[in-house]
């Protein structure tokens, strides 16, 4: 029989890449999500993949614990994928409260209604290079200690913690995943990689002329989301649970980056980005640089796209999308 499988956050980039992967390997695919946006945007990632038609939507909310227990009491899926989570590190300083609602508690939420209605099934939890923070050591790995520098930060290492405690408690299979930052043609555009690209895009049309951006010499390991939903799924193929770094190993700042998305269309990003103080977090991450090589040794898994192809890939999305849009 064909597997069943729970997306929390399925409309989101991470979970349309992991539906895909999902659907191609024959599973049952099901995705919570919330009635907040209109039906258009809620579908617009699965869209664009192509398997709109392919994944059934259940509406959920990961702070309701009662409805998310009858969600899986009724799928009794076999995996569960918990990516749904307020993300964007900005908007955490202005939304804390819900931030931990959602991002913290949420995770404890749909643990407690797996640990009550599907103790069977093995459970994915999404963790984030930003519980590093203030770094500890110039690489990080699984042993890093870590050092959260905002409310997103401090609330996914609630959730990680969290998994850890119900694998350790009650025994389930419980996995996370410390990701990198991990980026597509999928990504929001309030993230600095898709707002880069964008504004290549628009600029090169002629329909921008600047792009605005705050502390362009951090550095980030960047990869593709494509690539690290495959290491998702690998955690929960495993006979034992265990916690991953995911990462690709090359860190570069946001000056390189966003030089690599002007020069590929042959335009001199100093003549259009602009600086502004006002895009400057409180507190700043200066430095992330992920060791994957557990998940290399254990799962098998290493990114395969360079940064290069990544933003190539977004540019040429973004291009095709504002030509649309005239």
């Amino acid at each position: 029989m064909a597997k069943t499988a729970l997306i929390t956050g399925v409309t989101g980039q991470d979970g349309a890449y992991l539906a895909q992967l999902l659907l191609q390997k024959g599973y049952k695919v099901h995705g919570l999500m919330r009635r907040s946006a209109s039906a258009e945007v809620i579908g617009e990632r699965l869209r664009w993949l192509g398997i709109d038609k392919d994944v059934e939507l259940v509406d959920g909310n990961l702070t309701d614990l009662s409805c998310l227990s009858r969600t899986v009491r009724h799928l009794q899926p076999d995996e569960i994928y918990n990516l749904a989570a307020q993300s964007f590190v900005k908007s955490s300083w202005d939304q804390p409260l819900l931030t931990g609602q959602v991002t913290a508690i949420g995770v404890t939420n749909i643990l407690e209604a797996m640990r009550q209605e599907a103790p069977g099934a093995r459970f994915y939890q999404a963790s984030s290079s930003e519980m590093y923070g203030l770094i500890q050591q110039p690489m990080q790995s699984e042993t890093t200690p870590f050092y959260p520098r905002s409310p997103y930060a401090v609330a996914k290492l609630y959730g990680h913690w969290i998994t850890v405690n119900y694998r350790e408690s009650f025994g389930l299979h419980a996995s996370s995943g410390i990701l990198f930052n991990h980026e597509s043609p999928l990504r929001g555009i309030e993230f600095v990689t898709r707002k880069v690209t964008d504004a290549v895009a628009r600029i090169k049309l002629g329909q921008a002329k600047t792009l605005e951006l705050g502390n362009t010499t951090a550095k980030r390991d960047w990869g593709h989301a494509r690539d690290y939903v495959k290491a998702m799924w690998m955690m929960l193929q495993q006979d034992t649970p265990d916690d991953y770094v995911v990462a690709t190993g090359r860190t570069t700042t946001v000056d390189d980056m966003v030089r690599i998305a002007f020069d590929y269309v042959g335009l001199n990003p100093a003549d259009h980005v602009v600086i502004s103080e006002a895009l400057f977090r409180p507190a700043e991450v200066e430095v992330l640089l992920g060791d994957a090589s557990k998940a290399r040794a254990k799962l098998g898994w290493e990114a395969e796209t360079s940064l290069e192809d990544l933003i190539h890939e977004m540019v040429d999305a973004d291009l095709v999308r504002r030509k649309k849009l005239g």
